[in-house]
């Protein structure tokens, strides 16, 4: 049995095509279904609906063999027992830090001031910010990081874009990008070496339609 875990939403949707040109189709929409293990087509691959933030885990344990997980996610994870042969190209955004409206981040930057930052992308924040001799205090937020700097919680937030609406329905701008984050594929190690001949397959039908969604 070949298990793949997904996370619902954008990325569950994305992944339908990718899965179809692997000849996989779910039986059910994770959407509509409360069933956190979705039958396919196919008799040997079952998808499990696991929250995008544990799919590395999931994989990294062997709970299953492939998952598809946004690159945010995984710098936070860390790479260990995780193979990760493939940018699939989808579930587009870009990590950013973000400020209120007429908070002048670059003069604090100037001065030396030591800003207060939330995010939910620790590691990523704690990286960019010693990259460029910057001095913060990281707050580990879960959700909605965007009402930090409303409420005077931090001076600055580092998080996810995508269109930007939610920043600007909060008044905040970004003043500076962290990294471009897009959904990769991420296999069990020891996985792959023992079922090579039917994980190998899926990596290669993935490649080829992420390739062709590309162009």
């Amino acid at each position: 049995m070949i298990t793949i875990a997904l996370s619902k939403g954008r990325i569950f949707e994305e992944t339908v095509p990718l899965l179809a040109a692997a000849g996989i189709q779910p039986l059910e929409d994770p959407d509509s279904s409360r069933k956190l293990i979705l039958a396919t087509n196919r008799d040997d691959v079952r998808l499990v609906i696991v929250r995008a933030t544990d799919v590395p885990t999931y994989v990294q344990y062997g709970a299953a063999d492939i998952g598809i997980a946004g690159y945010d996610v995984l710098l936070e994870h860390g790479g260990a027992g995780l193979y990760q042969p493939l940018d699939l190209d989808i579930a587009r955004c870009k990590l950013m830090v973000a400020v209120a409206e007429g908070f002048d981040y670059f003069g604090a930057v100037r001065q030396g001031a030591r800003l207060r930052v939330a995010t939910k992308y620790v590691e990523s924040a704690r990286q960019h910010f010693a990259g460029k001799g910057v001095h913060v205090d990281l707050i580990k937020l879960y959700g909605s990081m965007e009402l930090a700097p409303l409420v005077g919680l931090a001076d600055a937030i580092v998080d996810l874009v995508s269109t930007g609406g939610t920043l600007k329905a909060n008044k905040l701008v970004a003043v500076e990008h962290v990294q471009d984050v897009s959904s990769r594929l991420v296999v069990n190690q020891a996985a792959l070496k023992l079922k090579r001949n039917r994980i190998q397959p899926i990596i290669d039908a993935f490649s080829r339609a992420s390739a062709h969604h590309h162009v």
